[in-house]
């Protein structure tokens, strides 16, 4: 499901499934973006900042064109302890290997990836940025 801002619509709670994982897109080249998702954070629940949150990074190939600092953008992850994903939707491959991770990512939120939660997800994540 997509959503362009938070907070989603109430009208439609009892119809709306379970959610498991939210990402945050924002593009690299357009400030409001960014300004969005900062106003879209304070509408999610403290909790889904343990593993169930990240922010994806689009438009990365094109340098020229940033509006956005890119430390900005790894500050936001830091402060709401949630992983952040750089991509450049315009490439095949790297669109694929992104879908791919964003994928498996939800199963490890939704709980079916055996062995995993979020939360050791979301650390393992964070660790792996960190080195």
């Amino acid at each position: 499901h997509l959503a362009t801002s938070l907070p989603l619509p109430s009208e439609r709670d009892h119809l709306r499934p379970r959610i498991d994982l939210i990402v945050f897109m924002i593009d690299i080249k357009s400030k409001y973006s960014l300004k969005n998702v900062e106003a879209s954070l304070a509408h999610v629940d403290a909790s889904f900042f343990l593993g169930k949150v990240c922010f994806l990074v689009t438009g990365v190939g094109r340098v020229n064109y940033c509006s956005i600092d890119t430390n900005a953008i790894c500050k936001l992850g830091e402060a709401y302890c949630s992983p952040v994903l750089f991509c450049e939707l315009e490439l095949e491959g790297i669109r694929v290997a992104t879908a791919q991770r964003l994928l498996r990512m939800l199963q490890i939120c939704a709980g079916l990836v055996p062995g995993v939660s979020a939360l050791s997800f979301g650390l393992l994540m964070r660790k792996s940025a960190d080195d």
